[in-house]
């Protein structure tokens, strides 16, 4: 896959900015990549101003790092640092299915028809796009709004994790049957069990992604 080139405007940082997370989201741009800003301004067809600003504000996601000597890298996925993030999200996910059940809020089938969809695709930023859809919807019905601020901060990470997961394996279905149940029991106001749901549903998430790093890594061994 190659960098889409970014059309003649007056403000490109914001541009440089999506194209670049959507890069390293889907993997044309692969985890402990080096990049340099020069390399980037040239493959985007921009100068290096909005660059050198969409690679700040890249590295204050923590989605680089620098790299060692010129450059930066970019980041890495880290098992324990992986676990941690899902341990978060997990808490997170429970608790705003729990709360949406308990509100008696509804969670559109049109979230779980879409996602079907794209997940038979190639579109990997669309794949998420979905997911997240789907997510923030949960959030949001959870009447928190420091659930959503919370869930969504940590979202910029997950990303890039979840197109790790998502550039692998070959049927994606089973995530939205997850999906599903997780809807159902929301909308039929079965708050512990779309808490449990959600909770199984994170850790299997994480679980998948482990799997894949550590058979990556004995791939290269």
């Amino acid at each position: 896959m190659s960098l889409i080139k970014i059309p003649n405007r007056t403000d490109y940082v914001d541009s440089v900015y999506q194209n670049l997370r959507d890069a390293i989201s889907d993997g044309t741009l692969s985890p402990g990549e080096r990049i340099t800003q020069e390399d980037l301004a040239e493959r985007l067809n921009v100068s290096r101003s909005p660059v050198l600003q969409a690679l700040r504000l890249l590295k204050k996601d923590g989605l680089l790092e620098d790299a060692p000597g010129r450059g930066l890298l970019v980041t890495r996925l880290d098992p324990e640092r992986i676990s941690h993030l899902y341990q978060i999200r997990g808490a997170l996910d429970g608790l705003a299915a729990k709360l949406a059940a308990q509100r008696g809020q509804k969670i559109s089938s049109y979230l779980i028809e879409h996602g079907r969809q794209v997940s038979v695709g190639q579109n990997v930023n669309a794949m998420i796009e979905a997911d997240m859809a789907f997510h923030r919807a949960i959030y949001e019905a959870s009447g928190n709004p420091l659930i959503v601020d919370s869930a969504l901060l940590h979202w910029v990470h997950f990303r890039q994790i979840m197109g790790a997961v998502l550039q692998k394996i070959s049927s994606r279905q089973g995530i939205w049957d997850e999906h599903a149940a997780i809807a159902d029991a929301i909308n039929n106001k079965n708050s512990e069990l779309a808490a449990q749901l959600s909770e199984k549903h994170t850790d299997a998430a994480r679980m998948a992604l482990i799997q894949h790093l550590q058979l990556a890594h004995l791939s290269v061994a």
